[in-house]
């Protein structure tokens, strides 16, 4: 296909964005755990070549600025079926919302899946926009994020009503 990518600016870091053909494949943070690899991410472009790529960075930027609660850009992540499923499910969690491995596991109809729903979080290739950051440990502990659970944070932070965020802050 036609992998292509760029290096996006924004508020919480450089973020590299990859697509292939009509979708979006992968956003990457500097150091991401899961980070395929220079090789797998094609030719490198520029935002002003790239009018998916642009429209991508422009809507991650809306939402790290507050104006954008969800996503429009077509993606395709590559993983196996039940990955995908749990990627399927992480799209779902709502704005602000915050579910649990062990939640997302009993919707796949079985609690002891929940090992394997991290797994899957973990590896999630399009972070984000399949918000993995939504997901959180037993008794909302921030747990794992390939991004590092700074950003996991800001996230999270970025999500809360205000009047939540006012709460915290005294």
């Amino acid at each position: 296909m036609d992998t292509r990518h760029i290096r996006a600016e924004t508020t919480i870091g450089e973020l590299e964005i990859v697509a292939d053909g009509p979708a979006i494949t992968g956003i990457y943070f500097p150091n991401h755990a899961k980070h395929p690899g220079a090789g797998s991410l094609g030719v490198r472009t520029s935002e002003e070549r790239d009018p998916l790529l642009s429209r991508t960075a422009q809507q991650i930027r809306e939402y790290l600025a507050h104006s954008r609660r969800s996503f429009d850009v077509p993606i395709a992540p590559a993983g196996d079926e039940t990955s995908q499923r749990i990627w399927s499910l992480l799209t779902e969690i709502p704005y602000g919302s915050t579910v649990t491995y062990g939640q997302i596991a009993e919707t796949l109809g079985d609690r002891s899946l929940a090992q394997r729903v991290g797994q899957a979080v973990g590896r999630n290739p399009i972070s984000i926009i399949v918000p993995c950051h939504r997901v959180v440990g037993a008794g909302g502990a921030l747990t794992g994020y390939a991004g590092g659970l700074e950003r996991k944070r800001i996230l999270l932070e970025l999500e809360e009503p205000a009047e939540a965020a006012a709460e915290r802050l005294f």
